[in-house]
């Protein structure tokens, strides 16, 4: 327990931000997963449209400071790349 007025401040600044940034990861999970999802069926509109708010999202966590640039970066690059092979795997 802090023994200090400022160090119960910075506690409790502290768990405000642990929660704001798991409730924002567990965003970027659900948005990931729906994407993954619009993968298996297919259909390029809605994997071009998860796709992006997926990769939105993304950047607004790096802006926020939740996530790290080449975090993002490395995880929109995969998920393009998942998005492609969905793609060429469709028969035309």
């Amino acid at each position: 327990m802090p023994t200090s007025k400022s160090a119960a401040k910075r506690l409790r600044q502290s768990r405000k931000r642990h929660q704001r940034n798991v409730a924002e990861k567990n965003k970027l999970r659900t948005l990931r997963r729906q994407f993954d999802e619009s993968l298996l069926t297919r259909n390029r509109d809605e994997m071009e449209t998860r796709y992006r708010a997926y990769c939105s999202e993304l950047d607004k966590a790096v802006k926020r400071g939740i996530l790290k640039k080449n975090t993002a970066n490395r995880q929109k690059s995969r998920g393009a790349l998942r998005m492609q092979k969905a793609l060429a795997a469709t028969p035309a």
